[in-house]
């Protein structure tokens, strides 16, 4: 609908790249860069760039976003075969593969990320009396990380480790007045729906990470949402985008308050050296 829509505007380099985009099936999109649709098209990669944008995406990774939002558990093992087969390899294949997906996702990430939601968040996290990460499967990675930078901080944060029977003592724990920063790219489980709703219960506010459908469906039973994109392929880590947007958090929380900031890191040092480090 897109390419027709736009065809007779376009030049014929930019039809080149739609006539190849038409013609390559989803599953293998989802691992051709740039680049190689460059090569396919007898194009460039800015050509593509510059077609993709002007048939409304931001760029390749948004396209690749979409075209994977309809697959399910069912296409998993055929994804692996595909993820093995399209770095064929080579490490060099394999290497150029890792880094062309990693800039790609973070590229996604910050083109047209929420600042304001941003802001807000970090006023959020200065303003709380407990941070509680949460993040399942590999986004526990991702609240641990932001769990510990903060402490490092001077903040009190703690990360839930627990789940199913246990994770009601977590739960439990939290008071009003906290931040909960709930980490789930791809999707929510009952787990995560369930740190939500005692969240809202205590009145607790809540800092979602997450992909763009989610975020919206949720945006009205959290605090601050932002959208995290998630990997379609499955070469790059699932955490990488989680853990730039923690990072980012974290330093803004360290330059809000300088002394603060430098009065924790030097009883963190002092308290190393008397440990021997």
């Amino acid at each position: 609908m897109r390419i027709r829509d736009h065809w007779d505007e376009f030049t014929p380099a930019a039809q080149a790249v739609c006539r190849s985009l038409s013609e390559i099936s989803p599953e293998r999109l989802l691992y051709l860069s740039a680049a190689d649709l460059g090569v396919e098209s007898r194009t460039s990669n800015a050509t593509v760039i510059r077609t993709l944008q002007a048939l409304g995406y931001k760029g390749l990774a948004e396209l690749k976003d979409k075209v994977a939002s309809p697959f399910g558990s069912a296409q998993r093992e055929q994804r692996l075969r595909d993820r093995i087969t399209s770095t064929g390899g080579d490490p060099k294949h394999v290497w150029d593969k890792v880094i062309t997906e990693a800039v790609e996702r973070i590229e996604f990430l910050n083109e047209g990320f929420p600042l304001d939601a941003y802001a807000e968040a970090v006023r959020l996290l200065l303003d709380a009396r407990e941070i509680v990460s949460y993040g399942f499967g590999a986004n526990y990675v991702a609240a641990e990380h932001l769990t510990l930078k903060l402490r490092r901080l001077g903040r009190p944060a703690r990360a839930i480790t627990t789940s199913g029977f246990r994770l009601a003592d977590d739960l439990l724990a939290i008071q009003h007045g906290d931040v909960v920063v709930v980490i789930a790219p791809g999707r929510l489980i009952l787990d995560a729906e369930a740190v939500i709703a005692r969240s809202r219960a205590v009145g607790a506010h809540i800092i979602l990470l997450s992909e763009q459908k989610v975020a919206e469906r949720l945006a009205g039973d959290v605090t601050v949402a932002m959208h995290v994109p998630n990997t379609v392929t499955g070469i790059t880590a699932e955490v990488l985008t989680s853990i730039v947007v923690t990072d980012a958090l974290a330093q803004a929380v360290a330059a809000a308050d300088t002394e603060h900031t430098l009065e924790s890191a030097h009883t963190l040092a002092t308290i190393r050296q008397q440990l021997g480090f």
